[in-house]
């Protein structure tokens, strides 16, 4: 039989290794209450000053770019509708989708949809500046064709219209033929 120290377990100690028994005794285990810290008075006054905006940064202003054209993406599925603006590098400007507008379930494919959508893209697009637009298409869905003249019932000059909708090249194998 080994021999305890009055510390803890015995299990161990002979490797100099200390036991789950010896660390709950110690009071280093894992669970029960966790100690809060309190902040001296010193610390205290330190972290008010920086709370009240002593320290604190002024906010950013963002500045807004003059844009005269940029590309539209709309990408209209049997279950939504999503419209984004970008410049002619790419970097996203705005978007909005049927979903984000308060549409929900089948609605959110409508061509009533989509023309909300323009409605609210074409404010921040005016606002910027925006007038020549490049419109890429894709999908197949209900509000395609109605995106495309709301656009330009908004008065917008479409430069280009492309679709961009992927078409497999013979595709997958298809399933098997129904019997009935």
């Amino acid at each position: 039989m080994r021999a305890t120290n009055g510390a803890g377990c015995s299990c161990l100690q002979s490797l100099g290794l200390r036991c789950r028994n010896y660390l709950a005794l110690a009071g280093k285990h894992g669970m029960g209450k966790k100690k809060i810290a309190e902040q001296s008075a010193e610390e205290l006054p330190k972290d008010k000053a920086a709370a009240e905006g002593g320290a604190a940064k002024p906010a950013q202003v963002k500045k807004s770019r003059r844009l005269e054209s940029g590309r539209v993406y709309i990408n209209a599925s049997y279950n939504n509708t999503v419209i984004t603006v970008t410049d002619e590098q790419g970097n996203v400007i705005t978007w909005a989708s049927a979903g984000s507008i308060g549409f929900s379930g089948p609605k959110k494919a409508t061509p009533f949809a989509a023309s909300k959508i323009i409605a609210i893209i074409s404010e921040k697009l005016k606002a910027v500046g925006m007038s020549n637009l490049h419109v890429f298409l894709k999908g197949i869905g209900g509000g395609r064709d109605s995106a495309v003249r709301s656009l330009a019932n908004q008065g917008f000059n479409i430069v280009a219209l492309k679709d961009v909708t992927p078409i497999p090249h013979n595709g997958p194998r298809p399933r098997k033929l129904r019997r009935v």
